[in-house]
């Protein structure tokens, strides 16, 4: 090893409670409206009128209820009470249920799409608070989010969840998360995020309805998303699992790699866990063949020609640590140990902004922070990095522990 356990465990509960949460707590705040504001450039300046995005609410209420469940610190908790609080004053539709997609400033929804991807972020951000408060308000928002999802969201012929609909849960052409992503029915990652949400749920919620379904969404992700090779995700396809795009995301396979495990972990099935473990260790050893830079970052994606974007993305380099060190756990190559390590000092290196706080959105080929692009925003939220600090320190712990007992 490179650096030794206690000293890695160390360094990340350091960046954790100092660099992360710290910057959330003192930057983030909107005191004229409430809430969080919306968007942060790269040089601390606030974007004035910016739209607030379910997406970025939710994460910062799951990353808060974590951080409060794991240290029990009151300022966490006032933080995810914060969070808690305007999404259901202002995200929640009371009309027709479920959560908007984008609120404006002053808390006015502004894109009111019912986003299934959006939906199952709330759920795991309120299965969190609830897993760390016991509030039984927030386990039945997440419940009554869960039966939504599934009666207006769930595709009863080809399985599987379609990527969004109108206000009023009716069909729409207004798919896409975002002007990067495809406008298809079906996604890898709307998929993988209510795999994650409904993972959140059932270690607080064992419905044997949940349960099937956690069951069902694996399988459909393993027979129909990951290629055939176990290697890659699609990332887009139509309602009938046809593929429609050939790009990888090395990102989301090794960040997919743990979160399958996890999933399947938690539902208890020892044959499913077997054949996801196989599968986890085949895609983290596909990212390590082939997204990986000699200075240990992840690149961000290959497109169907094999064309590799070497700019290096703030979450790529999150997810890499847990996955590749949780493929460790599962083989004990130290391969897959020595990657995780090279992820974590890449991204000491060059991707956490130590004199600022919290971590740039990337670097580019040279490895300069990318300026332009925001510190927070609707995507740039404290979720991976927090999250891959959470998930390392507890597995560290672990280690040490297995280490102290032979």
């Amino acid at each position: 090893m490179k650096i030794s356990t206690e000293e890695w465990r160390r360094q990340l509960e350091n960046e954790l409670k100092e660099n992360i949460l710290g910057f959330w707590m003192k930057h983030s705040l909107d005191e004229a409206h409430g809430g969080f504001v919306g968007e942060i450039g790269n040089q601390m300046n606030v974007i004035a009128g910016a739209e607030k995005s379910l997406v970025l609410n939710a994460r910062i209420l799951w990353t808060f209820a974590s951080a409060y469940r794991l240290y029990g610190t009151s300022e966490y908790l006032a933080m995810a009470e914060r969070a808690y609080n305007y999404l259901i004053q202002h995200f929640t539709d009371n009309e027709y249920g479920g959560l908007f997609w984008m609120v404006d400033a002053h808390g006015v929804p502004s894109q009111p799409k019912k986003q299934i991807y959006g939906q199952a972020f709330a759920i795991y951000a309120l299965a969190e608070f609830h897993h760390a408060t016991g509030r039984s308000d927030a386990l039945q928002q997440a419940v009554d989010l869960f039966h939504i999802v599934e009666k207006y969201g769930y595709d009863p012929l080809y399985k599987g969840y379609i990527e969004a609909l109108s206000r009023e849960w009716q069909m729409t052409d207004n798919l896409s998360l975002s002007s990067k992503d495809m406008n298809e029915k079906k996604s890898m990652n709307t998929h993988l995020h209510v795999l994650e949400g409904y993972t959140g749920l059932y270690r607080v919620w064992k419905s044997e309805e949940l349960k099937r379904k956690l069951a069902e969404l694996i399988e459909t992700m393993l027979d129909h998303i990951i290629d055939a090779e176990g290697k890659h995700f699609h990332l887009f396809l139509d309602e009938e699992w046809h593929v429609k795009s050939r790009s990888i995301s090395y990102g989301h396979d090794i960040e997919g790699s743990w979160l399958l495990v996890e999933a399947a972990e938690v539902l208890g099935d020892e044959a499913l866990l077997q054949r996801v473990r196989k599968v986890a260790v085949s895609m983290a050893e596909a990212v390590l063949a082939e997204g990986i830079a000699e200075d240990g970052g992840i690149w961000n994606e290959a497109d169907g020609s094999g064309h590799i974007d070497k700019s290096r993305d703030w979450w790529p380099q999150a997810e890499a640590i847990v996955g590749f060190y949780n493929a460790y756990q599962l083989t004990h190559e130290t391969r897959f140990l020595e990657a995780a390590e090279n992820a974590w000092i890449f991204t000491d290196q060059y991707i956490i902004d130590h004199k600022l706080g919290e971590w740039y959105w990337g670097v580019d080929e040279t490895l300069q922070p990318l300026a332009r692009e925001p510190k927070v925003s609707a995507w740039k939220c404290p979720y991976h990095n927090s999250r891959a600090c959470f998930e390392m320190i507890g597995r560290l712990t672990l280690t040490s522990t297995i280490k102290e007992t032979k």
